[in-house]
């Protein structure tokens, strides 16, 4: 499957998977802080594991960093 996010293009084994198991293969040590969208729409983190991602879909991850 290949998926567009944060304007890349990465090819990934799997048929079909969850926005959580997305995040566990880019981003394995940070699960706080994070927002998720696909397609534009903010996907609530309650939903990470039940949202499954088409290959169609354009995936952006948003990282909150600190500073001023």
């Amino acid at each position: 499957m290949e998926l567009k996010i944060n304007q890349q293009f990465k090819t990934f084994d799997a048929e079909t998977f969850s926005v959580q198991a997305l995040l566990d293969l880019e981003i394995p040590n940070k699960q706080n802080g994070i927002a998720v969208a696909v397609n534009n729409t903010i996907i609530p983190k309650l939903k990470w594991n039940s949202h499954f991602i088409q290959e169609t879909d354009e995936i952006i991850i948003i990282s909150a960093t600190q500073g001023g």
